[in-house]
Order: structure tokens, then C-alpha cells, then sequence
């Protein structure tokens, strides 16, 4: 493995498209290293809600309070706000899988009895439609937008594109 956990620092984001295990991955190493663990749809969205945006300004508010802390480990996009969260982050990992891949995680997700990593609810989510267009038609638009910002990283960084490297990383750096 070409760079170990140590190397990614304290402060640690991770992005990638919708359901490729950026909650999962964030929260293994925040366990493994006792870093705090930020999951940005909880802070984008109300609480126990069916994914209702907060206000803007709310959200953002919420953001930049995350970033200026001193250690965390930072999972989700929200491509307005990266800019100012790779300038804080000591460590980069951008989860690239295919969006083939990403469908069949979150529909194996929905109909898991174990609740999901980083959800608003502690309850079980149905599969919608709306998901589905969002992982086939919206999250490839965005991989371009997030292969550049990880070109454009001058921090450690690490880019996985597939489950079998996302668990040799896991494996290697003692998370499970």
C-alpha cells in the first residue's frame, strides 16, 4: 500500500459519488485513529426528516464550524463547500466507483436490517426513483468535478476505485 492512514493526518475528507461507502470508510477511521466523525448530510439536512434541506446559510454556517476544528474525519461532497474544507483537510480519499456499483450498494442498503452509516433516520430508507436517477444520471456528472479537485490537492491523497482496493486499504490499515 503506497500510502498508510498515519500519512492522511488529522483532519481527513472523503468524497465520491452517492453510496460508495464514504460514511462506512469515514467511520472505520474515525474508531481506528479516535477522530471525530462529520457526516455532511446530517449537517446539509433537518433532522428526522425525509431529506429536507436545511437553509443555506444554515448549512454553511454548520460547515465551516466543522472544518475549523483541529481533527475530524469529513465524509460528502457538496462541491460549494470543498474549496474551503481541502484547505483545512491534512488527508484526501476520493471514492471513484462506477455507478453500476454505487446502485447495487444502495439497494442492498435499503433492504438491510442494519440502519445506514451517516442516514438521517435510524430507520430502514425504501428505495426510491429519485435515488436511483441521482446515482445513474447526477453522481457520474459529478465525477469529473471531483477527479479535479483531487488533481488540484497538493495534501496526501488517495483515489480507490473499486471495493476490492477500498477493502485492501480497510484491511491494510487495520480497520476492520
Amino acid at each position: 500500500m503506497s500510502l498508510s492512514l498515519n500519512d492522511l493526518g488529522q483532519r481527513i475528507c472523503i468524497i465520491g459519488p452517492s453510496n460508495s461507502g464514504k460514511s462506512t470508510l469515514a467511520k472505520a477511521i474515525a474508531v481506528k485513529n479516535s477522530l471525530p466523525l462529520i457526516h455532511l448530510d446530517q449537517l446539509h439536512h433537518l433532522p428526522d426528516t425525509k431529506w429536507v434541506p436545511r437553509e443555506p446559510e444554515d448549512f454553511f454556517q454548520l460547515h465551516e464550524e466543522a472544518i475549523r476544528k483541529e481533527r475530524w474525519v469529513i465524509e460528502g461532497n457538496y462541491s460549494k463547500c470543498i474549496p474551503s474544507r481541502l484547505e483545512r483537510a491534512t488527508g484526501l480519499l476520493l471514492i471513484d466507483i462506477p455507478a453500476s456499483t454505487a446502485l447495487l450498494r444502495y439497494i442492498t442498503r435499503c433492504y438491510s436490517s442494519k440502519p445506514r452509516i451517516g442516514g438521517l433516520t435510524t430507520q430502514r430508507e425504501a428505495v426510491t426513483w429519485e435515488m436511483i436517477k441521482h446515482i445513474l444520471y447526477h453522481s457520474p456528472k459529478n465525477h469529473v468535478r471531483h477527479r479535479m479537485f483531487f488533481e488540484q490537492a497538493t495534501i496526501p491523497k488517495l483515489i480507490l476505485v473499486s471495493p476490492r482496493e477500498i477493502n485492501a486499504y480497510v484491511k491494510s490499515w487495520g480497520l476492520l
